[in-house]
C-alpha cells in the first residue's frame, strides 16, 4: 500500500508540475490573484501562447499514445507498465490495463457510446454522517486552490482546453482507482469486487445502473461500472474523431457564403441586412464548441458524458472507499486533492448539473465556504451554453 501512497501523491501534483513546465514556472504558485479577464496571472514578464497552445496539444497526444495516427487503438506496449507491486510506475507514463468483463447472464454484452449515458437512481435514504463530510476530514495536500489550473488561458480555443482537461482528470482519477482495483494476494480480490460494491452506490442514497444494448437499465457491480466508465472514457479519449489530437488541415478560410474552394464561390451570395449586434458565429453559419481547433459537433455533449461519468466514480471512492484504503494508508488529503480540483473544473465550466452534484455537496460545501474553491468556480463563471 505505501507504493500507491506515493504513488497516488506523485499523480495529484503531476498536473501542477506539468502546467508550471509548460508555463514557464520554476514555482507553481496557487493563489487567487486574477486579472480582468479571468484568466490566471502568469508569474512571468514574457510568455509565448502559441507555445503553451502546442504544449497543450502534445500533452493530449502524449496520453497513452504518440498520435491518432496508426491503428488509433491507443496502446503503447513500449512505454506501458504492468502493476505488479514490485516496480515502481512513473506517475507520466503508467497506463494500468483495465480489468476484463466477463460476459455473464447478468451482465448482457455492452459496448458503443449510447452505453455511457448510465442512470442515477435518488432514494433519499437517511444515513449517519461520513467522515470525509466533516470539516477537519476536508483538507487538501496543496494550499490555495486550483482556479489557475482550471481557467482558460486567453489564447488556447475552448475545446482544446476542455479536451486537455477532460485528460489531465482522467489521468489524476485513474491513480486513485488503482487504488481499490489492485488485487490482494492474499484473498485473489481487489478491494472493489462484486461482494463487498454488489452495486454501483454512492451511499445510501445513489445507485447508478447501466444501459445494456436494449437501452435497459441494469444494475451491475461497482468494479464492472467502473471498468465500463473506464473503457468508454479511453476509447473516446483515444478516438481521433472524438477528440483530434492533429492541428485542423483547412484549405482556407471559410465565409458565411462559402469557403475559398466553394463551387462558385468566385461569385460570392449576397447576404441578408446584418446589425453590429449580429454574433460573429451567427455570420459565419452554425457554430459549436471546439469547431475552430477541429472538434466534432458532439464533442460538448461527450465531455459533458465524461465529467458526469468521473463524478460517478469519485463519489463511489468517497462513499464506498474514504476510510479503505484512503485513510488507511494516509492518502484521504490526495484524493480530497484531485477532486476539489476536479470539481473546480466542472463547475467553472457549467459541466455538472446540481442533481450531478447530490452525493457529494456537503463536501463541496465546505471547499465552497473556506475558498478552496473560489467563487468564480463555485459560480460557473465560464460556463458553457452550446449555441442552438
Amino acid at each position: 500500500m505505501e507504493q500507491y501512497r506515493s504513488y497516488i501523491a506523485a499523480k495529484s501534483s503531476n498536473c501542477a508540475k506539468v502546467t508550471g513546465a509548460v508555463l514557464g514556472q520554476d514555482r507553481l504558485d496557487l493563489s487567487n490573484d486574477w486579472h480582468e479577464n479571468a484568466a490566471p496571472v502568469l508569474r512571468r514578464k514574457s510568455f509565448n501562447w502559441t507555445q503553451m497552445a502546442f504544449g497543450i496539444l502534445k500533452q493530449r497526444q502524449g496520453f497513452g499514445r504518440q498520435s491518432n495516427k496508426g491503428n488509433g487503438n491507443g496502446n503503447n506496449t513500449n512505454n506501458q507498465q504492468k502493476g505488479t507491486g514490485s516496480q515502481n510506475p512513473s506517475p507520466t507514463t503508467f497506463t494500468p490495463p483495465l480489468n476484463p468483463i466477463t460476459n455473464t447472464s447478468s451482465l448482457p454484452p455492452v459496448s458503443g457510446p449510447d452505453t455511457a449515458y448510465g442512470i442515477a437512481e435518488s432514494h433519499h435514504e437517511s444515513e449517519p454522517t461520513k467522515p470525509f463530510f466533516r470539516e477537519r476530514y476536508a483538507t487538501l495536500g496543496v494550499k490555495g486552490n486550483f482556479m489557475p489550473l482550471a481557467a482558460q488561458p486567453k489564447h488556447v480555443d475552448l475545446g482544446e482546453w476542455l479536451a486537455h482537461q477532460a485528460v489531465e482528470q482522467y489521468r489524476l482519477l485513474e491513480a486513485l482507482l488503482q487504488c481499490i482495483q489492485e488485487v490482494d494476494t492474499k484473498t485473489g480480490n481487489p478491494i472493489c469486487n462484486h461482494k463487498t460494491c454488489p452495486t454501483m452506490t454512492a451511499g445510501r442514497s445513489h445507485t447508478y445502473t447501466w444501459l445494456n444494448n436494449e437501452k435497459i437499465p441494469i444494475k451491475v457491480p461497482a468494479n464492472q461500472y467502473i471498468t465500463l466508465v473506464q473503457r468508454w472514457i479511453v476509447g473516446k479519449i483515444h478516438d481521433p474523431k472524438s477528440f483530434p489530437t492533429e492541428s485542423p488541415s483547412g484549405n482556407g478560410p471559410t465565409y458565411a457564403s462559402g469557403g475559398l474552394n466553394t463551387p462558385g464561390s468566385n461569385t460570392p451570395i449576397a447576404m441578408g441586412p446584418t446589425n453590429l449586434n449580429t454574433p460573429l458565429s451567427t455570420l459565419a453559419g452554425h457554430d459549436w464548441v471546439g469547431k475552430a481547433a477541429g472538434f466534432p459537433e458532439t464533442f460538448f455533449g461527450d465531455l459533458r458524458t465524461i465529467v458526469r461519468q468521473m463524478f460517478r466514480l469519485y463519489a463511489h471512492l468517497y462513499h464506498s472507499h474514504w476510510e479503505n484504503p484512503f485513510w488507511h494508508i494516509g492518502a484521504y488529503r490526495d484524493l480530497n486533492s484531485c477532486f476539489v480540483h476536479y470539481v473546480t473544473v466542472a463547475k467553472l465550466f457549467g459541466l455538472l448539473s446540481d442533481k450531478d452534484m447530490e452525493p457529494m455537496q456537503p463536501l463541496v460545501d465546505i471547499w465552497i465556504a473556506n475558498g478552496s474553491i473560489p467563487p468564480d468556480a463555485a459560480g460557473g463563471a465560464c460556463a458553457v451554453v452550446p449555441s442552438q
